[in-house]
């Protein structure tokens, strides 16, 4: 494989990104209707801390405004029997400061790297509690998800060397933070 920033993005997250998977326990967490819903409430209040962080960070919305999943996870939710009004009020975790386009994507490569992962975890959700299960958020982006990657890495990959500790940090700092986030309502 080529040595791009992705692949070192992917190396240095290695660690963080591992802890995650290891302590989160989706399967537990989707195992009934309610703690699927509580972890849809998690997963909105880091979405709604960190959206309008990488947004900022960023400055292109033409490139970021397809890739937010607040809505999708709202409406699940509300699916679910969460009032919208309610939705707003979740608890969320402090904003992070992302300073430029490097650590904007570095916290970006984590949100849009679970697209994927996620999948795997909305079929599991659908085949255990069946059609109607509401998986906005977890049934990513239908055939769209790989040519969005696909420009996701091609945008990542164009960082200039300068930029590349800030990428690298907030992809550690970003999974750091989800784990600490999901898991500490346990």
């Amino acid at each position: 494989m080529s040595d791009t920033l992705h692949t070192r993005l992917r190396a240095a997250t290695a660690e963080a990104h591992a802890a995650l998977e290891r302590d989160l326990d989706w399967q537990e967490r989707v195992a009934t209707l309610p703690a699927y819903a509580g972890l849809l409430a998690r997963l909105r209040g880091f979405h709604a801390a960190y959206e309008p962080a990488i947004a900022l960070g960023l400055a292109d919305a033409a490139f970021f405004e397809p890739r937010r999943r607040l809505a999708a996870l709202d409406a699940d939710l509300v699916a679910l029997g969460l009032d919208a009004d309610r939705c707003g009020a979740l608890p969320a975790p402090p904003a992070p400061a992302l300073a430029g386009e490097g650590a904007a994507l570095g916290a970006l490569y984590v949100l849009e790297g679970s697209t994927l992962g996620g999948l795997l975890i909305g079929r599991h959700v659908g085949g255990l509690h069946g059609d109607g299960v509401p998986l906005a958020y977890y049934a990513g982006r239908g055939r769209a998800a790989g040519p969005m990657w696909r420009t996701f890495r091609e945008r990542l990959d164009g960082l200039t060397a300068a930029q590349e500790p800030a990428a690298l940090g907030a992809g550690i700092a970003t999974f750091e933070a989800m784990r600490d986030w999901l898991t500490q309502a346990r």
